[in-house]
């Protein structure tokens, strides 16, 4: 996985980037079975603004390319720590969900081929033959 990391109002620090990391790692264990050339996470981190000292201050923002579909978790908190796992967690979630749907469709497409299998074209034939005698 590629990963990009954008800083506004906020020096990256080894530490942070690290942090970053292990957190966007953390996320790409959900995604075994997908090619990894593929994935791309673009990383926003920063401060909201220069001036005030308490409130929510630190903005942490992802946006996860993955084939077909576009992830995105945002979160403003008091610490970029917290800001960092919370945005996470979301996009734990996300692919989860994201994984679910593949899963459904991959299992409702099983069910109508197994349908269609049932309906066999040897009876078919049989019952075209019985009708001509």
């Amino acid at each position: 996985m590629k990963i990009t990391i954008k800083t506004t109002n906020l020096k990256l620090t080894p530490e942070i980037e690290k942090r970053i990391e292990e957190k966007i790692n953390s996320v790409d264990k959900l995604l075994d079975d997908m090619d990894r050339n593929v994935i791309e996470a673009r990383v926003e981190i920063g401060r909201t603004t220069k001036h005030h000292q308490k409130g929510d201050i630190f903005r942490a923002e992802v946006n996860l390319t993955l084939p077909g579909r576009l992830l995105r978790s945002v979160a403003e908190e008091w610490d970029l720590r917290t800001a960092l796992d919370q945005v996470k967690n979301e996009l734990q979630q996300e692919i989860k969900k994201y994984r679910g749907k593949k899963e459904a469709q991959y299992k409702r497409g099983a069910r109508k081929a197994k349908r269609m299998l049932r309906i066999s074209p040897l009876a078919w034939f049989r019952k075209e033959k019985n009708q001509h005698k």
